[in-house]
């Protein structure tokens, strides 16, 4: 009896997070307010670039980007901190300064940065919540963006500018700008995990609606 409840009560638990994950995102548009010249972005840049980015839980950012045309590489990580405690467990406690990150690996002739700054700010999280997102709480859950240049710095904060004139969100946005010192990657089984476990009741509640807005909100660099 007690095994015929609980089946139960896990498939009424799975049909209401299903449920939820249709809710549309809270997160606004962001596309007609993204600078139309950003500051010397160079669209023709020979070779592949890297963006090092930071919002909330890794799980759904990687598979977010993973999902971008023009990306080549999306991978799961930890910046912000040093090559000692670059480790979950660690990183966990939130005393490490690492934020949990994505290191993305783009063609710049297909996907420009100024387009994965978009879908950061208005797919993968909301970047008025400081340190947090969601039900995660802490330093390794906060909004940053580790540039890797200078070109990188100033796109990354003229859009920001551009988004608190806009008054899109009720708060300031609070996205840290800050140089990529190292970026380390995380443990195996935290690379493709959503795509490993697409029925973790986190994937399936916070990190599939992502990818259902970024195909909603952008057809154009949407790839299966």
């Amino acid at each position: 009896m007690t095994a015929i409840l609980f089946q139960f009560l896990s498939f009424v638990l799975m049909s209401t997070l299903l449920a939820c994950s249709t809710v549309t995102s809270k997160t606004p548009d962001l596309r007609d307010i993204a600078p139309t010249q950003p500051a010397a972005e160079n669209t023709e840049a020979k070779g592949m670039q890297t963006a090092v980015l930071a919002g909330g839980c890794f799980w759904g950012v990687e598979a977010v980007f993973a999902h971008v045309k023009g990306v080549t590489d999306s991978r799961s990580g930890y910046a912000g901190g040093d090559a000692r405690t670059a480790k979950y467990d660690l990183v966990s406690d939130g005393n490490t300064g690492h934020a949990e990150a994505v290191q993305v690996t783009f063609d710049p002739t297909k996907v420009t940065y100024t387009q994965l700054l978009t879908i950061f700010f208005s797919v993968v999280h909301d970047p008025t919540e400081l340190n947090r997102q969601g039900p995660d709480t802490g330093t390794q859950y906060r909004s940053a963006i580790f540039y890797v240049n200078d070109e990188q710095k100033k796109l990354a904060e003229d859009f920001i500018r551009s988004i608190d004139a806009a008054k899109r969100y009720p708060k300031p946005v609070v996205t840290q700008v800050v140089p990529l010192v190292k970026f380390y990657d995380a443990e195996a089984y935290h690379q493709d995990y959503l795509k490993n476990h697409p029925n973790d009741p986190y994937i399936v509640y916070h990190d599939l609606p992502k990818l259902e807005e970024l195909k909603n909100r952008f057809p154009e660099l949407w790839k299966d």
